[in-house]
């Protein structure tokens, strides 16, 4: 017997035109359910003149105010504990997972029953997009601790895999699971899967040789998404690398690379895509940057009606060779972690994709952004590899090049530090350090 190719081939490679049709009965459906059972939302609607017998067709939505963690945040405060979007009974829901925030007070993401399982069924078809089979087995290697992204062990023992339930544990420990148990198959950071890799290496392990990882799924990060980046973990795991994305405000991964690793398919039976400009608001063409905007159609516990996420992306909807029909995106970066230097927008992930292409470095960096005479300056800090021969200099003159040719701007300075310097991440990483205005403060 063959095996199958989708998860869920109805539903993976409905033709766009009734995908649309299924969008459009799920939000008429959903929109109907926040107004009779979320406060929030009853009062929302009715402070613009909105009923749900207004929204006719998908561009209706643009007439509906948007959310965002702030508004999340302030409403969970007023109406402890899960705030008056929720639009089911406490008793209804049977897990919720947590965000950390700037004021200390962690966000909460409910879900009921039929929410849980289809979050979970949700992760089995991203898994299978990703070539897990059950055959596989798969460390989990997430933080359980109320992080939205624990639970999707759930999603890879579902589909029949091996799962081991590793968590976010110390390198050491971990390097004995995949030493003892040869797991083929785990999911971290980017940063966390090139941290592990070389302190296998430091401790005499060749993880390309020694284990039997083959797949790695990261999150969390852009990295997953930038050539560079990928190539390097890969070859230094002999393994293939998927990236998934996440939102724990709706559920854990909502979309994942397939075989063609050419962006991510949001699985859009369960979340609507917007991209919006971000200075306008207004919608952006395919293929140009803007925030993503995401609205819920399924899930009961909390709808989330045109969330702004402050992710930057761009959106691509033309044919997947996989068979796919559901949009891919291709994540860029946060407004939040952008800098503007001399009127460009500059992301972290840009950079990550110049230093990363330099041969001569390990790819490891750290920007520095400061105000030197009322203008935005930044340095940016990158490692010489072990047992390179160019000079510092040349090395710096490369990065500035090559971040001058591809973003319009250059660093002031690149410094040249030995291997090893940059303090690694267990988890994400710290690549900015931003002093302006004596903030201190760092993304």
């Amino acid at each position: 017997m063959s095996e199958k190719k989708f998860w869920n081939e109805e539903i993976e490679t409905l033709p766009v035109e009734k995908l649309e049709v299924l969008q459009l009965k799920q939000l008429k459906e959903h929109i109907t359910f926040a107004y009779a059972n979320s406060p929030y939302y009853k009062s929302t609607f009715k402070d613009i003149g909105f009923e749900p017998g207004d929204f006719k067709n998908l561009s209706d939505l643009r007439r509906l105010p948007f959310t965002n963690k702030k508004i999340e945040r302030d409403r969970q405060i007023a109406h402890p504990i899960l705030g008056d979007l929720t639009a089911v009974p406490e008793r209804d829901v049977v897990f919720v997972s947590a965000s950390s925030g700037s004021t200390g007070v962690p966000t909460l993401s409910p879900f009921t029953k039929q929410d849980f399982d289809e979050f979970q069924d949700a992760q089995s078809r991203l898994f299978w997009a990703a070539g897990v089979r059950p055959r596989d087995r798969y460390v989990h290697a997430l933080n359980f601790t109320l992080f939205v992204g624990g639970p999707d062990v759930i999603g890879a023992q579902n589909l029949g895999a091996l799962c081991l339930w590793a968590g976010s544990i110390p390198s050491d420990r971990l390097l004995h699971i995949l030493k003892e148990f040869k797991p083929t198959v785990t999911w971290t950071t980017p940063s966390y899967a090139w941290y592990l890799g070389e302190t296998a290496r430091n401790s005499g392990i060749d993880p390309a040789k020694d284990l039997a990882i083959r797949r790695i799924i990261v999150a969390g990060e852009p990295g997953g998404s930038i050539p560079a980046t990928r190539k390097a973990i890969e070859e230094l795991w002999n393994a293939e690398l998927y990236d998934f994305y996440g939102i724990s405000d709706i559920f854990g991964a909502c979309a994942g690379m397939c075989s063609q690793k050419d962006g991510l398919h949001l699985l859009e039976d369960h979340i609507y895509l917007e991209v919006l400009d971000i200075k306008t608001g207004e919608a952006v063409k395919d293929g140009s940057p803007g925030e993503m905007v995401l609205t819920t159609q399924r899930k009961k516990a909390r709808p989330l009606i045109r969330f702004r996420t402050g992710d930057i992306i761009t959106a691509d909807r033309t044919p997947c060779a996989c068979g796919r029909t559901h949009v891919r995106i291709k994540v860029i970066g946060r407004i939040d972690d952008m800098f503007i230097v001399s009127g460009v927008n500059v992301f972290p992930s840009d950079i990550e994709f110049i230093v990363r292409g330099v041969e001569g470095l390990t790819g490891e960096y750290r920007i520095r952004i400061y105000t030197e005479d009322r203008l935005t300056k930044f340095d940016i800090e990158v490692e010489r590899a072990s047992g390179s021969s160019t000079t510092d200099e040349s090395l710096a003159q490369e990065v500035i090049q090559k971040v001058k040719v591809r973003l319009g701007v250059r660093p002031k300075e690149v410094k040249i530090l030995n291997s090893g310097e940059i303090p690694r991440a267990t988890h994400k990483a710290k690549r900015v350090i931003d002093t302006r205005d004596n903030l201190g403060g760092g993304i």
